[in-house]
């Protein structure tokens, strides 16, 4: 695929249909994104839950939503059908907050044949599509070695290490970013030096993604001045900042390095600096 996102529309007219793979899911409650799959969810589609199948076991240090090993995870996509030639959608109800995951995974695994539903289930259901109740059984391939990471990813000390003069960019909402709220992590605030790019400010009103020229527009003032591709951009769990990242890259902005830990991980760590904002 082309382009990282696909329109409801191209995706009723795809021949031959792709691997679909909703990522439904709720921070609050990590069931309720596999129940709203089983009373209704696109024709054919397998369920991907955030924890089990794209997030690593947590040490209390590593973040909320850690990434699995890349054996792991090339473990994973043979057993839900992902071969090297497999086009793959994937898809929310959460106008991409989570499936933006799975897409940026299969990215770093080197799967370029990926793309996100853009506005998701009810861009689907406004476009004519039908939603289904049967569970399909999967079809497992063979598993394909894991190449080199194709996505940059910076640790914690990497990103300690560039302070200051990072740019880095925070996809959290901003009375979290300012530090006014803290409803999940131990510490309110931000990593010194960064600036708020909340996720949901990449959509329109319908939960579709704004043009290109838009969300280049926008960016424009947030990016000015790095260099195409040098911008790091972090979350709370490293979940949400791929939506931060598949927004550039759609922007022609190139490839955002991922903080996969982001701030759960930072604020983990007592010694690591901390920085707040007043609301503007």
């Amino acid at each position: 695929m082309d382009t990282p996102l696909i329109s409801a529309s191209a995706l009723l007219g795809a021949s031959p249909a792709p691997l679909l793979l909703d990522c439904s899911f709720d921070l609050a409650d990590a069931a309720a994104g596999e129940q709203a799959y089983v009373l209704g969810h696109l024709p054919g589609a397998l369920y991907v839950h955030l924890d089990r199948d794209l997030s690593g076991a947590k040490t209390g240090m590593n973040g909320r939503h850690p990434l699995r090993t890349r054996d792991e995870y090339a473990a994973w996509m043979a057993s839900v059908g992902i071969g090297p030639d497999r086009e793959v959608v994937v898809y929310d109800r959460q106008a991409g907050m989570f499936a933006v995951r799975a897409w940026w995974v299969l990215r770093w695994m080197g799967h370029t044949r990926v793309a996100l539903l853009d506005g998701g289930v009810d861009a689907w259901v406004r476009a004519g599509g039908s939603l289904a109740t049967d569970v399909p059984v999967p079809k497992p391939v063979a598993i394909t070695p894991a190449p080199a990471p194709a996505m940059p990813t910076l640790d914690a000390a990497a990103v300690l290490a560039r302070l200051p003069g990072l740019r880095l960019l925070d996809a959290r909402a901003p009375e979290r970013y300012r530090g006014d709220v803290e409803p999940i992590d131990r510490v309110a605030g931000h990593i010194p030096g960064a600036r708020n790019r909340f996720f949901k400010d990449n959509l329109q009103a319908d939960g579709t993604f704004k043009p290109a020229a838009q969300l280049r527009a926008e960016y424009a003032p947030l990016v000015d001045g790095a260099a195409k591709g040098s911008v790091v951009v972090s979350c709370g769990s490293g979940v949400t900042a791929c939506h931060d990242v598949l927004a550039m890259e759609v922007a022609g902005l190139g490839t955002a390095t991922l903080y996969p830990g982001s701030w759960s991980e930072w604020s983990a760590d007592p010694e690591r600096p901390v920085e707040k904002s007043p609301a503007a």
